[in-house]
């Protein structure tokens, strides 16, 4: 076994407990694409868990992976995800020989998954979105939501058979109608042949532009990430949405999750708006729109509802590129008027499940940033960007003899390139812990790289112009380069109440020079 993987079956043996907190998996871990599903655990019937299906971003220079994994939490504990395992990879043929022969398997992109009754047993069934050639249309089943999956719909070589493209999505209605949903720049959908589950059902066609695309006219502009969801008797299409150049005040871009409605699952369909934009669309201190997040990359996600409250999943990226991402969470109201099926638009934060805030006296990893820009950031050749300023870096289990377990101390995503300009945030924390307390103290874990200069703690907004608030700071010398805790003597607390957001703003004379890398803190 590799040294990563056996670190990460030695972390994995228990439940990991992340507070809640986005991202809500593991900073090391990269599950991009997540569909979530609310089923019942086969091992303990009557209780209900919720199971995020993604991609797996562990190639590191290219999107996804070989294999598709699946972590879970029960619904009534959305902290406590665990990882379930591997639940499928395309690596062997129906003659079970190896599909290629340096015994690589094919690489699975963002996939969906269906549950059904077939014969009164609970039956899944997964489309992996294989984009190997003759096995783009593959689908596979299984008797437990957390697999292991097998392909069904083999032909007698090593191509399958079927309907399906890029980014399928898979529903099975109330009434066992099975339909079947994908595209790229153009989306189609399909009634599909319940006896297949991969097949269009016989009698019927494929509809083309289920929406328009983004190089069609229209409101739509589909660019891929089909997803299908019934809400309330109504069909809500989940979708990657190219934006106008301009819309929001930004340039164009394909980060953000649109939604449209139906009353039937192949339409027609009225566009719904924005449920998610995960540039996390704000203003500077002049009013002017800017993207407090990574300035460029893509997002796939679906909308769940667990115990009555709605949830948007979608996700991030790190480092700078677009081959490590991360699972993020917001919360979103879902409601009708009239015929018409109205979701607002989540919020880019840190808090995902605990949206009563985060708790300040307990210790938070630097990498759940949200919101994180400097002076400028330029887009270069894509998939690559360039940050003039912090950014949350990509880690992975065995990186620089980081292990795979959720210890506070192990650095995973610190946030790094914090130079002068630079600001880091965190929305939001529960300033209600505090007890009234005016008094604290904030201590940081990091790195600093004897760059004289200072970091100011503020709230609410990183500008004094804005209402932020400064609360202290924490000066740097040339000479201090040693990893450890670094403190600043917080005041004004006690006309803080309720939930706050959270900025660490960097100065210094010596520009383009990062001040620290930082890796967690906690108020005490």
């Amino acid at each position: 076994m590799k040294k990563t993987s056996l670190l990460i079956a030695m972390a994995l043996s228990a439940v990991v407990t992340v507070s809640g907190q986005n991202p809500y998996m593991p900073l090391w871990e990269h599950i991009p694409d997540g569909e979530p599903y609310v089923f019942e655990d086969p091992d303990n019937p009557g209780k209900q868990r919720v199971y995020v299906y993604g991609s797996h971003d562990i190639i590191r220079t290219d999107y996804c992976g070989e294999d598709q994994v699946v972590w879970s939490a029960p619904v009534e504990d959305l902290s406590a995800w665990r990882y379930d395992g591997v639940i499928f990879k395309s690596q062997y043929g129906p003659d079970g020989k190896a599909l290629h022969n340096d015994g690589h398997a094919d690489v699975l992109f963002a996939p969906d998954v269906t549950e059904r009754i077939e014969n009164g047993k609970k039956v899944y069934y997964l489309c992996p979105n294989n984009q190997a050639e003759g096995r783009k249309t593959m689908v596979a089943r299984a008797d437990r939501p957390d697999g292991p999956f097998k392909v069904c719909n083999w032909n007698s070589d090593t191509t399958t058979k079927g309907c399906f493209g890029f980014d399928p999505a898979i529903f099975v209605d109330d009434d066992g109608r099975v339909y079947g949903y994908w595209g790229f720049i153009r989306s189609y959908a399909a009634e599909l042949d319940p006896t297949t589950m991969y097949s269009v059902k016989p009698g019927t066609e494929v509809v083309e532009d289920l929406v328009t695309g983004s190089k069609q006219p229209g409101i739509f502009r589909f660019f891929e990430a089909s997803s299908i969801r019934k809400v309330m008797g109504k069909y809500v299409f989940i979708y990657s949405r190219y934006t106008e150049d301009g819309e929001f005040g930004l340039p164009v871009s394909n980060y953000t999750l649109a939604y449209a409605y139906s009353n039937n699952p192949l339409g027609p369909y009225t566009y719904g708006g924005t449920i998610i934009d995960a540039r996390g669309r704000g203003t500077d201190e002049s009013g002017k729109a800017i993207e407090t997040a990574t300035i460029g990359g893509n997002t796939h996600g679906s909308i769940c509802e667990i115990n009555g409250r709605w949830w948007v999943f979608y996700h991030r990226q790190t480092g700078t590129n677009v081959f490590s991402r991360q699972a993020m969470v917001a919360p979103v109201d879902v409601h009708l008027e009239g015929d018409k099926v109205v979701i607002s638009e989540g919020e880019y934060t840190s808090e995902g499940f605990s949206t009563e805030g985060l708790n300040p006296l307990a210790r938070h990893q630097a990498g759940i940033a949200c919101y994180y820009t400097g002076p400028e950031r330029i887009e270069s050749k894509y998939p690559n960007y360039e940050y003039s300023g912090s950014y949350v870096a990509a880690t992975y289990p065995g990186d620089n003899g980081l292990d795979a377990s959720y210890s506070l101390n192990n650095h995973h995503s610190p946030v790094i390139n914090n130079t002068d300009g630079s600001i880091v945030g965190y929305k939001y924390f529960n300033f209600n812990h505090f007890n009234g307390r005016d008094k604290a103290e904030f201590m940081i874990t990091m790195k600093p790289h004897g760059v004289k200069g200072r970091i100011v703690v503020m709230t609410d907004s990183p500008w004094e112009s804005k209402g932020g608030k400064v609360l202290g700071q924490i000066s740097l010398t040339d000479k201090d380069t040693t990893e450890g805790d670094y403190k600043a003597d917080i005041k004004g607390l006690k006309d803080l109440k309720g939930k706050h957001a959270l900025f660490l703003r960097f100065y210094s004379d010596e520009k383009g020079k990062s001040l620290a890398d930082l890796y967690d803190f906690i108020f005490r």
